[in-house]
């Protein structure tokens, strides 16, 4: 049987929502294919997952089981006989399946009413309010316990408080942690059922129902916290308007909803409204905030021509844009979609804890059977002291805080990323760039403009400037070529008609303008036209050390003027370069242009290695030659030549604004607003999750480690098994979370 899912560990280490790996709601660009899809609400962590899967997995008739943690979303695709039993064996270990289906971008749940709602186990899917019933009881259970005389029908009535708290908060701890101990299996479920109903049938039953509500509590907290994190890629979805104005048939301006627009429909977004859905502007002008696809903060203009991202903000101007994708594959959702699928992947910490986990609890558990069994001859303890030890052993012994140290920090990170503009593919991308060593760097369209600009012009001998110029705006209007485009732009001269216009291929072109029969191309045009000279040649060399491309305009006797071409630096490049060697990166240039052009440019970016005339066979192995020189190394790129050089690169960055389809799927990062500097953010963002990460881990195996030694032979109570464990949860759930804010303003640092 195929399972339909990304790899992840199969270890039942947790059951609560500590657990959970918070990603986006899906979107129709998310929903697996084939088969029925269910929600289950409770399903929001590996473990959840890896117990379900076991529990259909024997199934006879089930093809492929599709998991969406993030949407708590199962597609199964199974016969019609088969489909039953599966939902039988789902419920069976502990779970709801209700059937959904996918409109537009959401899910509903068959009614039309949206499924995203989160309700998980741990006593509070009946809400805040049956809690504080629970909480109210667990009190007066313990003032039972306390105050009221030592009588039997006291005591019952204190156990019969006692066990309704116990209800209310934890009945569906109880129903997956009974289906868990019947797998065989010790996660957090399991734990508290074992731990509080052993407290209670030792006569502990006030703690018993204290300690469940405490713990719903904590966990209602907990995943509230947990939900910011998921709640930073769900915001996204909110940033598209749910309908836009469509010009129908009969040439009115209708309402209509996003999801029911066509592809080449003709819709209008007033100043102020966000863009509905991606699309090129074809009347109008405005600038557009685009911050919510590529984080630039600076307004960008548009004209006709210009695309526009779904979920960007229409500033200034009225503009009619031409519709280029369908709601469920704007860039929006695409950004949603492959930030759930990053979340979907297991980074290398969170691969560690998750098998660390598996050993740990296991661990624990038999040393609460230990000290149950053997401290009443070793530490001298009555066997209900003994079996009260274990039991507060047992509670301890949840692994919630440690497994979440991982899944928060590393989608907290992805998220500050996507904000940023900075797309990254996994969790294990974002921890490996704080490993790069090096990174190769493609010249034009990454480092360059990769539009060629007229830089420099200037007339030779004695040529009449006025003249020269309209003669040049002339004759390069009359070319396709992207040199002549670039001085014909530049030159933003009226021209005069081209007559007997004619291309020479590989040299340039002619015509007759004003009635002078003119020649404009490259040296060797001029060459054999016997119109070269010692001096021309000279200046042509200054202008070709500096990476320029000369363009010369001559009559039939002399060249009356030289024009110099270049693919400019962005202004970004230089700070983005000087960011990368204060974390210590060296950059490396890999051009296929000349190596004189690509020297030129290497060293106004301030890059100290560059190399040309390199093709994508030339690419790829000058990027095995750095992997083995200075090790870890990364490449960024935009076009189909750099994708072999992407793919082999250790963390390959592709510029998602310019670059090709080839290189993103090519890549493992995108950076969508092809800045520079991003690569360098990642880089830091990459050095603070990791350093988070491991702050995490030490917190949550500390804390436990002190709560273990004095529960063994100290004084803890399960109410301090309690804390230990929900409050160790909370602080890396809260620490992990410091990346969203500050991630906005990231700045590369040599320190962490």
């Amino acid at each position: 049987m195929k399972i339909e899912t990304m790899p992840q560990s199969a270890e039942d280490s947790c059951g609560s929502a500590a657990c959970s790996a918070p990603s986006a709601p899906a979107t129709g660009a998310t929903l697996p294919a084939g088969g029925k899809l269910f929600r289950i609400a409770t399903m929001d962590c590996s473990a959840e997952e890896s117990e379900i899967r076991r529990a259909l997995e024997p199934l006879p008739g089930i093809r492929s089981l599709g998991f969406q943690l993030g949407a708590r979303t199962l597609k199964i695709d199974a016969s019609d006989e088969a489909l039953p039993l599966a939902l039988e064996a789902i419920r069976k270990a502990g779970f709801d399946a209700k059937p959904v289906q996918a409109t537009g971008a959401e899910l509903t749940d068959g009614k039309g009413a949206p499924a995203d709602g989160h309700t998980h186990d741990g006593g509070f899917s009946g809400g805040i309010s049956r809690l504080v019933a629970a909480l109210a009881l667990a009190i007066a259970a313990e003032a039972i316990s306390y105050f009221a005389p030592e009588t039997l029908a006291w005591k019952v009535a204190g156990m019969a408080v006692a066990a309704v708290a116990i209800w209310l908060a934890g009945i569906d701890t109880y129903k997956k942690g009974m289906a868990a101990l019947f797998r065989g299996k010790l996660n957090i479920n399991a734990l508290m059922a074992v731990a509080v109903t052993g407290a209670f049938l030792i006569g502990q039953w006030p703690e018993a129902a204290m300690v469940m509500a405490l713990y719903a509590i904590a966990e209602l907290i907990e995943a509230k916290a947990v939900d910011r994190a998921r709640n930073s890629i769900k915001g996204l979805l909110d940033m598209a308007p749910e309908e836009a104005l469509v010009l129908s048939p009969d040439g009115t301006w209708v309402t209509t909803p996003v999801a029911s627009v066509p592809l080449e429909a003709a819709v209008r977004i007033k100043p102020g409204e966000r863009v509905p859905l991606d699309g090129v502007v074809t009347k109008g002008n405005g600038a557009i905030n685009q911050a919510p696809i590529t984080g630039e903060s600076i307004p960008v203009d548009k004209a006709p021509g210009d695309p526009v991202f779904a979920g960007t903000i229409n500033e200034t101007g009225e503009l009619e844009i031409r519709v280029t994708a369908a709601a469920n594959n704007t860039t929006l959702a695409r950004i949603i979609h492959a930030v759930e699928e990053a979340q979907g992947t297991r980074a290398p910490t969170q691969r560690f804890v998750d098998k660390f986990a598996a050993i740990y609890t296991p661990v624990v558990f038999a040393i609460a059977v230990a000290v149950a069994v053997l401290a009443p001859f070793l530490l001298s303890l009555t066997w209900q002291e003994a079996l009260y030890k274990a039991l507060v052993l047992l509670v301890i012994a949840c692994p919630c805080a440690l497994v979440i140290s991982t899944p928060v920090t590393v989608v907290s990170g992805l998220s500050a990323a996507a904000r940023r503009g900075i797309l990254i593919k996994g969790g294990t991308y974002l921890e490996e760039a704080r490993l790069l060593k090096a990174i190769a760097l493609d010249k034009t369209g990454t480092i360059t403009e990769g539009r060629p600009k007229l830089v420099d012009w200037r007339v030779w001998g004695q040529a009449d400037e006025a003249s020269s110029r309209r003669a040049a705006a002339s004759l390069a209007a009359r070319s396709d070529h992207p040199v002549s485009k670039a001085i014909a732009a530049s030159l933003e001269q009226k021209v005069a008609e081209v007559q007997e216009f004619k291309a020479i291929p590989g040299r340039g072109v002619q015509g007759v303008v004003d009635g002078q029969t003119l020649l404009m191309g490259n040296h060797r045009l001029m060459e054999e036209n016997n119109l070269s000279s010692p001096e021309l040649k000279a200046e042509l060399t200054i202008h070709e050390n500096q990476g320029r491309t000369v363009t010369l305009l001559a009559n039939s006797k002399v060249v009356l003027a030289l024009f110099a071409v270049a693919d400019t630096i962005k202004e970004t490049s230089r700070k983005a370069i000087a960011d990368l060697k204060v974390l210590g990166v060296a950059t490396v240039m890999l051009t296929g242009d000349n190596s004189a052009t690509a020297k030129a440019i290497a060293s106004e970016a301030g890059i100290d290695d560059a190399r040309g005339d390199l093709l994508p066979e030339a690419k790829l192995d000058a990027i095995k030659d750095m992997q083995k020189r200075y090790g870890p190394t990364g490449m960024t790129g935009d076009g189909i030549n750099d994708a072999p050089a992407l793919a082999q690169a250790d963390v390959g960055f592709a510029m998602g604004g310019a670059g090709t389809d080839t290189a993103m799927e090519a890549a493992d990062i995108v950076i969508m607003n092809d800045n520079l500097e991003r690569v360098a953010e990642t880089v830091q963002l990459s050095k603070r999750t990791h350093a988070i990460l491991w702050q995490n881990i030490t917190l949550a195996l500390g804390i436990k480690s002190v709560f273990l030694v004095l529960a063994v032979f100290g004084t803890a109570t399960m109410w301090m098994a309690v804390f230990a464990d929900m409050g160790a949860s909370l602080l890396v759930v809260g620490n992990g979370l410091r990346l969203l804010p500050r991630a906005k303003n990231t700045t590369p640092s040599a320190k962490v």
